[in-house]
């Protein structure tokens, strides 16, 4: 089985943070205080190369889209029967329960 990043057919897939909400009353109640929490910023976007994490994106919001990303890199889509309008594209949240980041995937 090859590796992702190995087949060279593989499409780009631009990944775009398009909002972040915050719960004060969360982190308030469970949160210990944090200097510096989340460097992403409404707007940036990454491009991820053959599957593969784009350089400065947050580990744990490339944990949450991953499994998209690649499929997405492989020419697959239309997930969960047509949720999205763009059949080559997904809405993902990033797990922080704090300051959730949702970006837009789209194969590019």
């Amino acid at each position: 089985m090859n590796d992702i990043n190995d087949n060279p057919s593989m499409r780009h897939v631009r990944i775009t943070a398009v909002r972040q909400t915050v719960y004060r009353d969360l982190m308030e109640r469970f949160e210990n205080p944090m200097e510096h929490a989340c460097d992403i910023r409404v707007g940036q976007t990454f491009i991820s190369e053959g599957g593969l994490r784009p350089p400065g994106l947050c580990g744990s919001a490339w944990e949450s889209m991953r499994p998209f990303v690649e499929a997405l890199a492989r020419g697959e889509g239309n997930f969960y029967d047509g949720w999205m309008r763009n059949p080559h594209s997904a809405m993902i949240s990033c797990n922080d329960g704090f300051r959730p980041v949702s970006f837009y995937l789209e194969a590019l």
